[in-house]
């Protein structure tokens, strides 16, 4: 039985600890704008 909730134990802590990880990891960047050339013969 102890053997069981030691396991039970070591396994929650290392999910817990890599979804930690990986929501670390999740980085958002900022928008970018991409500006283009237009020719003046679109704009008419």
């Amino acid at each position: 039985m102890s053997r069981l909730v030691v396991s039970l134990v070591v396994i929650l802590v290392v999910v817990v600890g890599g979804l930690f990880l990986l929501a670390g990891r999740a980085t958002e960047r900022p928008t970018t704008q991409v500006e283009k050339q237009v020719s003046l013969a679109n704009l008419q």
